[in-house]
């Protein structure tokens, strides 16, 4: 099966679409990581598919973050506290963002 045949997967006439910037992000990340060996994409797909089964009422990009995350934990890249640490992080910096401008962590 295909990335773009996923059940969930948000598509518009042309194929698969990205509703919000991080969405483009997170499937670059998975990308990346694939191709600097981190992970296998079976691996990828077999967590993903894990995460969209466990919540398949779950927007699909919050099942692919899920699986992202697990994934980097799981291989050493990033540690429980550092993923923490980052989460509040963008917290910090999306209550710092006025309504309508990116969120940077330099708001942080």
């Amino acid at each position: 099966m295909k990335l773009s045949d996923s059940r969930g997967l948000p598509k518009d006439a042309d194929g698969p679409v990205f509703a919000e910037p991080w969405e483009a992000q997170a499937f670059a990340m998975a990308v990346k990581l694939n191709e600097a060996g981190v992970f296998q994409w079976s691996e990828w797909a077999d967590t993903l598919g894990a995460e969209l089964k466990s919540a398949p009422e779950r927007p699909y990009y919050e099942s692919w973050l899920a699986a992202l995350e697990k994934l980097v934990k799981a291989k050493g890249v990033v540690t429980e506290l550092e993923r923490l640490a980052r989460i509040e992080a963008w917290d910090r910096a999306a209550k710092a963002t006025p309504h309508g401008q990116p969120i940077l962590l330099s708001r942080d």
